[in-house]
């Protein structure tokens, strides 16, 4: 499972939601859903600007919570 770590991001440049949102020209709603991991994709735009105003990787962005797929 793919977590995105934006509200760990946000808390260490100590910067809000509402202030990502406003930069990025995203819906809280859309970047809530992101947070929670209910969207199935993430465009490259979305990724590259989360990347610049959060001051951090790709690698940053995202960490890997490896899960069982064998039943």
């Amino acid at each position: 499972m793919v977590n995105v770590n934006i509200e760990k991001l946000l808390k260490k440049e100590k910067k809000s939601k509402y202030w990502l949102c406003q930069k990025m020209n995203i819906t809280s709603r859309n970047l809530n859903r992101i947070i929670r991991g209910e969207t199935t994709s993430i465009s490259f735009k979305y990724i590259e600007e989360f990347c610049f105003y959060l001051n951090c990787t790709p690698g940053d962005l995202f960490t890997i919570k490896t899960t069982s797929l064998v039943g």
